[in-house]
């Protein structure tokens, strides 16, 4: 219901800005950790968001002091914002921005294995698998050098540690999408809901400062411009404008469309690099990116297949 409802250029809308401002986020989540350590970046990111996320909404009128509410946000904000994003700051510190942009592609599979309401609709579709198969392919022709690379020189532990932990961390990005989607009352307004999934997630990266002596030992003084335009801009685009959406299209869209951004944000980062970074891009790095965009079309085809087979078994 909630799709025949919702305008078609509102969801192309949502998933453009999904796609871009994410994309630009692993760029500038490194640009911060000149400046911030990663429980410090976490702090203000989600603090900052929540906070005026909720002061709108009470502003609009809108009740945010709903328990239950809470519970389920602060359980999904945990998972979505803490655990996985937190490990994916963390872990750039150790390893560059495009493996981790690799490694978070790695959440579409989790979706397959996690969503267990649509096992059948997903295994079942030859769009899903399809899409999947080519958006990994496309992935690793896309990061194929950068990996080779790295994978070829000498890691240390932290190197090693921080691929494990970008291998694992999308699934925690799966839980928290699912039990989001699955979970929230339908008479919560959802700007309330993410609010709520974002300070507290904050609090969480708060207590993890104070706890590790983060903010004592910090100097302002010393913090570098770029790195405070960038948690600037993650608090605006990346959590406000860009997180809140996303939520917003796992209500009206199927977890497994949604989860395209993971292939697609590779994309934009590439993209972004060579028009602004003057980074040089191959022919295998091109055909890598046709192949990604094609998997992204492959799969958000699976729901006109899914529609088609339902009106064939009305008749």
């Amino acid at each position: 219901m909630a799709q025949k409802s919702t305008p078609l250029s509102y969801i192309i809308l949502a998933f453009a800005i999904v796609y871009v401002v994410w994309g630009s986020t692993y760029f500038f989540i490194q640009n911060a950790l000149k400046g911030f350590t990663p429980m410090e970046i976490g702090a203000f990111r989600f603090v900052a968001a929540g906070t005026i996320l909720l002061t709108w909404c009470r502003i609009k009128g809108l009740k945010i002091f709903n328990w239950q509410q809470i519970k389920v946000a602060g359980l999904a904000g945990l998972l979505l914002l803490f655990i996985d994003n937190g490990l994916f700051i963390w872990a750039e510190q150790y390893v560059p921005s495009s493996l981790a942009a690799i490694m978070a592609s790695c959440v579409s599979l989790w979706f397959i294995l996690l969503d267990k309401r649509r096992w059948k609709e997903n295994l079942g579709n030859r769009y899903v698998i399809l899409g999947l198969i080519l958006g990994l392919a496309g992935i690793l022709l896309l990061f194929g050098e950068q990996l080779s690379s790295f994978f070829s020189g000498s890691i240390g532990k932290p190197q090693v540690l921080a691929v494990i932990v970008l291998a694992l961390a999308p699934s925690t990005w799966a839980i928290g999408s699912l039990y989001s989607k699955y979970n929230t009352n339908e008479n919560d307004n959802i700007w309330v809901s993410v609010g709520w999934q974002m300070l507290v997630a904050g609090i969480a990266f708060s207590i993890g400062g104070f706890t590790n002596g983060d903010f004592k030992a910090m100097n302002w003084q010393t913090i570098p411009q770029e790195s405070i335009a960038s948690v600037v801009y993650l608090i605006f685009f990346g959590s406000l404008a860009a997180y809140s959406l996303y939520i917003w299209l796992l209500k009206v869209r199927s977890a497994m469309q949604v989860s395209t951004h993971a292939y697609v944000n590779p994309v934009i980062a590439v993209l972004l690099g060579c028009l602004f970074g003057h980074e040089s891009i191959s022919f295998l790095q091109i055909v890598g990116l046709a192949i990604i965009l094609l998997s992204v079309l492959f799969i958000n085809m699976s729901s006109i297949w899914i529609n088609k087979k339902r009106a064939l078994q009305t008749i």
